[in-house]
């Protein structure tokens, strides 16, 4: 293992501090982990609902999402704070059982549509950017007991959803996202990281097609009916940690790319490149283990050429959730491969690991590994013909639930630091940062244990108060004077 050539920034480095004025700043939040009213009014069922009411012991506090920050009858403080840090933009997802209850367009739930109305209404009135994304974990159940994302209907299923959604909301929305993180919805939900909590490595790679053609099959409706109406943009978010190699070896260099076309690549490729379809490396040894294995054809389902043509070019910006980085090596004789994003992926024969000198943040895989997030843009660059990026989703996650948590300004700058590099020293167009997250919400597996807010809810409370931390403020005070010259106090 060698010592990574990276550029530690500080506040003295040379490059002026000041963002352009065209950067936007913002927060995130996603339906589940802040909405609550699980039940309320005609909303169906989804399966983070199913999931931790069947097996609580799952979460690690055996908590739900039923009440959560209860942001669907406190929708107008978190507008408040938002206004409070002088946000410019503000994710949220829609969630799709809420919307359509029996999870298809022929019902639509008036009652979440006046939701989803009052809070795009009330962020434009405060002059904030909704920036919604379709898809954020919360499959209606009754779609996934036909079998959820490994069944190739599922994209015309989500294509009418995201048209209803487009019907309803595109004239006041201009960013989009079309679904979150597939990475997490196909290798995490069938792999029992995540909600269905269905484990089938065969399932991992029918997902991983489908949520492909189902955000391409989104993409073209947004722009042939709507774009040339609304103006808007839309793209689909996607989380990678950065990978660098463990060694300056060939063998480390190679396998640290080929992590990153396992993560990123199977969802990215087949958008971003001229030749589109799977990351070669990548479908030829899932092609060679699905033989060695004994099935009669591979695991990851081919493209046809009208897919192919479908699926390229389903892109208006690159929207990055990034949050650490990993070595990548080869694994040593005799040793065992665990899950990622702990330890590795099997598939690929690839074993990741921490640098020494990284420090930890709230749990052992969340390195704080901020230059990983300007060497991520420009590989996006580089790979993706120098595609514009909106980081979507940064954060840092802690145990400590307290209020002075400088630890996150300190996150929130350096990252921002990196960010201005990859502007004014690489070149990039980057639109903006979007932090996660807005407030002290559910975190799926972790459940209130593990904490990314800017803000504390009390969750003993019925009032779900929340209080500004110390992050809060500085991110205010960053987002008024435009520049990180000012003070983590």
């Amino acid at each position: 293992m060698f010592l990574l050539t990276i550029t530690l920034v500080t506040s003295s480095w040379c490059v002026n501090l000041t963002f352009p004025p065209s950067f936007k700043f913002g927060a995130a939040t996603a339906a589940y982990q802040v909405e609550g009213a699980w039940n309320v009014s005609d909303k169906g069922e989804g399966i983070w609902d199913r999931l931790v009411h069947e097996k609580p012991w799952k979460i690690a506090d055996g908590s739900n999402g039923d009440v959560a920050c209860d942001s669907y009858h406190l929708w107008e403080r978190d507008i408040e704070m938002a206004v409070e840090m002088g946000l410019q933009m503000y994710r949220l997802s829609i969630s799709w059982p809420r919307l359509l209850p029996n999870g298809f367009a022929n019902y639509i739930s008036e009652d979440g549509k006046n939701y989803y109305n009052n809070l795009i209404d009330g962020l434009l009135k405060n002059n904030i950017e909704p920036v919604v994304t379709l898809y954020h974990f919360d499959l209606p159940q009754i779609l996934q007991d036909l079998g959820g994302w490994a069944n190739p209907y599922i994209s015309d299923w989500f294509a009418d959803y995201a048209r209803v959604v487009f019907s309803l909301y595109a004239d006041r929305v201009k960013t989009w996202i079309t679904i979150n993180e597939p990475l997490g919805v196909c290798d995490g939900g069938f792999a029992d990281l995540a909600a269905p909590g269905v484990v089938s490595p065969v399932g991992v790679y029918l997902c991983t097609k489908n949520i492909v053609v189902a955000h391409a099959k989104a993409w073209r409706i947004y722009d042939k009916e709507y774009k040339p109406l609304y103006h808007g943009q839309l793209s689909l978010s996607s989380l990678f940690f950065w990978f660098y190699p463990s060694t300056r070896t060939e063998e480390d260099e190679e396998a640290a790319e080929l992590a990153r076309q396992y993560m990123d690549g199977k969802f990215s490729h087949p958008i971003y490149t001229k030749e589109g379809g799977w990351p070669p490396s990548v479908e030829k040894i899932i092609t060679q283990n699905s033989i060695k294995e004994g099935y009669s054809r591979s695991k990851l389902p081919p493209f046809s050429q009208e897919e192919i043509e479908l699926v390229k070019g389903t892109y208006d910006y690159f929207a990055l959730n990034y949050y650490t980085s990993r070595l990548v090596r080869r694994p040593r004789p005799g040793e065992k491969i665990g899950v990622w994003p702990f330890n590795g992926t099997d598939e690929m024969g690839l074993v990741f690991e921490a640098h020494p000198a990284w420090e930890l943040a709230g749990a052992p895989w969340f390195s704080i590994v901020p230059e990983g997030v300007r060497d991520q843009i420009s590989w996006i660059r580089q790979n993706y013909n120098n595609v514009s990026v909106l980081v979507t989703e940064n954060g840092f996650g802690s145990t400590d639930h307290g209020l002075h948590d400088g630890k996150r300004s300190q996150f929130i700058k350096s990252h921002l630091e990196q960010l201005l590099l990859s502007i004014k020293e690489d070149g990039a167009d980057i639109q903006g940062y979007i932090a996660w997250t807005l407030m002290q919400n559910y975190e799926w597996y972790s459940g209130y244990t593990f904490d990314f807010g800017l803000y504390h809810v009390d969750h003993n409370s019925s009032l779900r108060t929340r209080t500004p931390r110390d992050s809060a403020k500085y991110y205010a005070s960053v987002i008024k004077a435009r520049s990180l010259n000012v003070p983590i106090k």
